[in-house]
């Protein structure tokens, strides 16, 4: 097939890449000639594991080409697929649709008959209605189908997401536009049993109900994890006795800072927008947005609490500003609001991410300092805070660490450290939900016989103790 993509961000790259791999001819098309330029010399804009091996790979065989004009990229398309951004849309919180409608318009006299035009883009319910009537009033005379396919990418795993996912999603009215969106989704080497046929509305609300549902889960385990902290339990423990139950399932139930990124804040908002339009109000939605912002508001008090009740003119070191690991996607990143907030209350900062100190820039505030390494970053700080969980972080030769620092406070963010490890080598160790006597037991000097309790670390393990007690016991 000839396949047209308009748009190449995260989910219009990933989307091209992977069918060019499967052996179709795929043209992306943007308005951004710098973009368009630097695709062409065989650089990639965004940061996606596997997403620059595959692009290589289409250019090079030929089957994946990018222009900067759509009509010559469509007039020959058998299927042309909206990949443009719907960002929340500051007046009222809907979902901006300019960018989809533009395209559309720019692309409509230019189509073939028997063209399918796809939403991959994610859009409100009746989108795609819309999109249909639009074409309609420039081209009354020709014959197209307009089809939903809702992206489930996540960052950092978009590329394996594509190849292997959990399910493909496909909207239509017709069985010719169902047939070759099948046969497309075939040739990526997708069965049958993961593919959902249904009508476009379905298909458009079941992307905003789905990240409603993650998001929702998320913000639960924070607010459990805040319990715990008060009632003197384990957050690992709880969250795996959840995960245990098959109705639940571990997935989403890890503690943290609060959720952000391009979906699930976006998405939310707009699945509360949708509510008030259809009087069928999300009140669920509407509060963990709420308990969201919250969150990440409590994040710098939370630091400002271990570091004896205040940061200023304290040196703080950022690991991590993304707002998950394995991307340089930085929109609604928990490190925006704290790094503000810190710098608000006189902290110091310095800040290390492997791959988005560069976007970081020109979101935080101007007086942060980045560095090139962990060691960089923590030389004389008060406390290093794990914002993002790289993998590399986990690798951190802690002893040496702590011989750069001014005080040895490790706050872990993301409860994503060994935990047994970071005390053993002589750092005081604060995590999300954890017990608060576990908080004042690591102020506090140990004898050889004394033991430090350890709540849970990555791998849900249960307390020392406990273990050699049962140990004992066998």
């Amino acid at each position: 097939m000839r396949i047209a993509v308009l748009g190449t961000g995260y989910v219009g790259l990933v989307s091209a890449a992977c069918f060019a791999h499967a052996g179709q001819h795929v043209t992306c098309v943007d308005i951004d000639e710098a973009k368009i330029s630097l695709l062409r010399r065989g650089k990639v804009p965004i940061y996606e594991q596997g997403l620059q091996d595959l692009i290589a790979e289409g250019r090079r065989h030929r089957r994946l080409h990018f222009v900067s004009h759509a009509a010559a990229a469509v007039s020959n398309a058998d299927i042309v697929f909206i990949a443009v951004g719907t960002p929340t849309r500051a007046s009222d919180g809907h979902a901006d649709l300019s960018q989809v409608y533009t395209a559309v318009e720019s692309v409509a006299p230019s189509l073939k008959a028997g063209t399918i035009v796809v939403t991959k883009s994610t859009v409100p319910v009746g989108t795609a209605d819309l999109i249909e009537h639009l074409i309609r009033n420039i081209c009354p005379e020709l014959e197209f189908e307009v089809a939903s396919n809702p992206e489930f990418l996540r960052a950092g795993r978009a590329v394996d997401d594509f190849l292997r996912p959990d399910r493909v999603v496909i909207g239509v009215e017709s069985g010719f536009a169902a047939a070759r969106l099948l046969t497309l989704y075939r040739s990526v080497g997708i069965e049958n049993e993961r593919i959902l046929l249904t009508d476009r509305r379905s298909s458009e609300l079941i992307k905003y109900a789905a990240n409603g549902f993650l998001a929702t889960k998320i913000g639960f385990i924070n607010e459990v994890a805040d319990l715990c902290e008060k009632v003197d339990a384990r957050i690992g423990d709880v969250a795996r006795g959840m995960g245990l139950d098959q109705r639940i399932g571990i997935r989403y139930l890890q503690p943290g800072p609060g959720f952000g990124g391009s979906c699930f804040p976006k998405d939310a908002r707009a699945l509360v927008k949708m509510g008030e339009d259809h009087e069928a109000p999300m009140r669920i939605m509407e509060t963990v947005l709420a308990s969201n912002d919250a969150r990440k508001r409590s994040m710098a008090r939370k630091i400002a609490a271990i570091c004896g009740g205040t940061v200023r003119g304290k040196t703080i070191a950022l690991l991590g500003l993304t707002f998950k690991a394995d991307t340089d996607d930085m929109r609604e990143a928990v490190s925006i609001p704290l790094a503000q907030a810190l710098i608000d209350a006189g902290g110091i900062l310095m800040a290390y991410d492997p791959v988005a100190n560069g976007r970081a820039k020109a979101l935080l505030p101007q007086c942060v300092r980045y560095c090139n390494s962990v060691a960089e970053a923590a030389e004389d700080a008060d406390a290093v805070v794990v914002v993002t969980e790289w993998q590399q972080f986990a690798e951190i030769d802690f002893r040496t660490l702590r011989q750069r620092m001014r005080s040895p406070v490790i706050i872990d963010l993301r409860n994503f450290l060994n935990e047994k490890q970071v005390q053993r080598d002589g750092f005081k160790y604060f995590s999300i939900g954890g017990p608060r006597r576990q908080a004042f037991e690591t102020m506090q000097p140990q004898t050889k016989s004394e033991k430090p309790l350890r709540t849970h670390d990555s791998k849900w393990v249960a307390a020392d103790s406990l273990e050699e007690q049962i140990a004992a016991a066998e």
